[in-house]
C-alpha cells in the first residue's frame, strides 16, 4: 500500500474516531436532557446530577466534606456538579469510541451509567422508590438507541457515494454515511437543547406555587417581641462585620444541591416517638395561630474553622419548640423523659439530631418562620426551620423541615453522626478578628482593630487581644444585645513599622478563657486563636 493511502486511511480512521467521540458527548448531553426533563416530572432532587450528587456527598468522609467547605465556600455544590459533569463527559467519549468498534458493547455502557444513577437515587434518604429512578432509566435508554442510530450512521455506507459504484473511492477509503451522520445529530442536539429547556421551565414552575405561597405570608406581630437592639451593639468600624447579618449575606452550609421550594399550604410537620403521649400535625397556618417569639440569635456551623465565615446572627421569629413538646405530653430526661435525642426530619431526607434536654431547658429553641423581618427564605429552610441557641447548626438547625421523633442517642444516629461528627455539640466559646484582614498593608500610627465574638447560651465577659508576643490586653466591648447574640469588640492599636501578627481570644460568662490549643472541625468544632499577620509601613 502506497504511503499516501495509508496516510488517508489513518487521517479517515481518526476523523471517525472523532465524530465517534463526539456522539457520545451527544448521546451524554441528551440522556441527561431527558432524564432532567423527566425528573421535572415528578421531583426535581430525582434528576441523575442531584441523585449521584447527593450520593457521593452522603459517603464522602467528614475530612473531605470538611476540606470542600473550606476550600471551595458557598461553592462547593457548584464545583462538585461541575465535577459529575466532567466525569459524565469523559464516561461519554470513552463510550462513543468504543461503539466505533463495539456498537451494542458501547450503547450497554449508556445503560450501565444510568443503573449507577438509578442505585445513587435509591441510596438518598429522601428516595421515593420506582419513581425515583425512573428519570435515570429513561435518560439511559434514550441515550443508548440514540448511540447505537449514531454510531450506525459512521459504520453504514453512503447511500449516494461519489464513486456510484458504491465500492471505496480510489484511494480505499470506506465512504460512510455523512449526510445521515450530520442530520441525526443535529436532530439529536435540537431535541436535547429542546428537552433540556423544557425540564428548566418546568422545574422554574414547580416551585411557583411555593415562591407564592410565601409571597402571600403576612407575618404576624410576635406575642414576645425581641427588644431593640441597643444603641451601643453596633461598633462603627470600616470592615467589622454588621451586628445583624443581611439574609442575602447569611451563611450557608447544607447537603441539598437542589434547594427545596415547599409550597407552605401543604406543608405539615408530624411531632411523633417515644415518650409523645399525644402526636401532633401541624400546618403552617396552626403554626402562625400559636404565639409567636421574636428573638436575636447567632448561629455558627460545626464546619467554621477558627476565624471562618460560617457564623452569623439574625432576628428570626417561631414558635417555642418547648411548648410544642410538653403540649405532647413530652418530659426532658431531667423529669423523667424516656426519649434524650429529638431527630428532626428535612424534606430532602436531612436527619439531625438534638439533646431534649437543651432543647427544653429554657433556652429559646423555636421552630422559625421568619428571619430579619420576613419570612424565611428558601435557602434558609423556607417555610419553617428548627434552630437551638447554644448548638452548632448540624445538630440543632434543621432546614425544611417535616418530622420531630422523639428517641434515644442509643437507639439512633443522625445524618452527620454517622459520619463520625459527635452525637451533642454545644458551641465553643470564640473570637474573630474582622478586621484588619491577613496580610493588610498599614500604616503606621493609630489603626483600629475590630472583630465579633460568641459564646452562645453563655455571653461573652472579655475580649483580649495580643501583639506579637507582647501581654494581652482588654478591649472595648459593645453593648450586649443577649447572651445568644455574638459581641462586637475593637482596639486602637498604636502601629510601629514592620511585621506583626495580631491575636485575639474571648472569655465568657463563665469564666471559660477561650482555649489556644488548635483543633479541626471534626468532630465537634474547631477551637484556638484566630491571628492575622500584617505589615505596618
Amino acid at each position: 500500500m502506497s504511503e499516501e493511502k495509508k496516510k488517508s486511511r489513518s487521517t479517515a480512521g481518526g476523523l471517525r474516531l472523532a465524530l465517534g467521540a463526539l456522539s457520545g458527548l451527544l448521546v451524554g448531553f441528551a440522556a441527561l436532557a431527558v432524564a432532567e426533563l423527566v425528573a421535572a416530572g415528578i421531583r426535581p432532587q430525582a434528576g441523575p446530577v442531584v441523585a449521584v450528587g447527593g450520593a457521593a456527598i452522603d459517603r464522602t468522609p467528614a475530612a473531605v466534606k470538611d476540606w470542600a467547605v473550606r476550600s471551595f465556600g458557598a461553592s462547593d455544590k457548584l464545583v462538585l456538579q461541575a465535577g459529575i459533569l466532567a466525569v459524565l463527559a469523559v464516561w461519554a467519549v470513552v463510550l462513543g469510541v468504543l461503539a466505533m468498534r463495539h456498537r451494542r458493547l458501547g450503547a450497554a455502557g449508556v445503560l450501565v451509567f444510568g443503573a449507577v444513577g438509578a442505585a445513587a437515587s435509591l441510596s438518598r434518604p429522601d428516595s421515593t422508590g420506582f419513581t425515583g429512578v425512573l428519570p435515570c432509566f429513561v435518560g439511559a435508554a434514550v441515550g443508548a438507541a440514540l448511540l447505537y442510530v449514531l454510531i450506525g450512521r459512521l459504520l453504514a455506507p453512503d447511500p449516494a457515494p461519489k464513486d456510484s459504484s458504491g465500492r471505496p473511492d480510489e484511494l480505499g477509503n470506506a465512504v460512510w454515511d455523512r449526510r445521515g451522520f450530520v442530520i441525526a445529530a443535529a436532530a439529536a442536539a435540537g431535541a436535547s437543547a429542546a428537552a433540556g429547556a423544557l425540564g428548566r421551565n418546568l422545574n422554574a414552575s414547580s416551585g411557583k406555587d411555593a415562591a407564592a405561597s410565601r409571597a402571600g405570608i403576612v407575618l404576624p406581630a410576635p406575642g414576645a417581641a425581641a427588644p431593640a437592639v441597643p444603641k451601643g451593639a453596633q461598633v462603627r468600624v470600616a470592615g467589622l462585620s454588621p451586628f445583624i447579618t443581611p439574609n442575602k449575606d447569611f451563611y450557608r452550609v447544607d447537603t441539598a444541591l437542589v434547594v427545596p421550594k415547599v409550597d407552605a399550604m401543604t406543608w405539615r410537620l408530624r411531632i411523633h416517638g417515644t415518650g409523645v403521649r399525644r402526636p401532633l400535625t401541624l400546618s403552617f397556618d396552626g403554626l402562625l395561630e400559636r404565639e409567636l417569639i421574636e428573638r436575636d440569635i447567632t448561629l455558627t456551623c460545626v464546619s467554621n474553622e477558627v476565624g471562618g465565615p460560617y457564623v452569623g446572627n439574625a432576628r428570626w421569629i417561631g414558635v417555642r419548640l418547648a411548648g410544642l413538646l410538653a403540649e405532647c405530653g413530652v418530659a426532658p430526661p431531667s423529669r423523667g423523659g424516656p426519649a434524650d435525642q429529638l431527630v428532626a426530619r428535612s424534606v430532602d431526607g436531612m436527619t439531625i439530631g438534638s439533646p431534649v434536654e437543651d432543647v427544653m431547658d429554657g433556652r429559646d429553641a423555636m421552630l422559625a418562620v421568619g428571619m430579619n423581618g420576613e419570612p424565611l427564605p428558601f435557602d434558609h429552610g423556607f417555610p419553617v426551620r428548627m434552630l437551638v441557641p447554644g448548638l452548632y447548626g448540624y445538630a440543632s438547625a434543621c432546614k425544611w423541615i417535616k418530622d420531630i421523633e422523639l428517641t434515644t442517642f442509643d437507639a439512633y444516629d443522625a445524618y452527620w453522626v454517622e459520619r463520625d461528627w459527635a452525637p451533642q455539640a454545644p458551641v465553643k466559646t470564640q473570637s474573630r478578628i474582622d478586621t484588619p484582614r491577613p496580610f493588610a498593608r498599614l500604616k503606621a500610627g493609630t489603626v483600629m482593630v475590630a472583630g465579633v465574638a460568641w459564646a452562645q447560651t453563655r455571653g461573652i465577659d472579655r475580649v483580649e487581644i495580643r501583639v506579637d508576643d507582647g501581654p494581652w490586653q482588654e478591649t472595648t466591648l459593645a453593648a450586649e444585645d443577649t447572651r445568644d447574640t455574638w459581641r462586637q469588640w475593637s482596639f486602637p492599636w498604636q502601629a510601629a513599622k514592620g511585621g506583626h501578627a495580631l491575636t485575639v481570644r474571648a472569655t465568657d460568662r463563665t469564666g471559660q478563657v477561650q482555649t489556644g490549643t488548635r483543633t479541626r472541625t471534626v468532630p465537634d468544632g474547631a477551637s484556638g486563636w484566630h491571628s492575622v499577620v500584617v505589615t505596618v509601613e
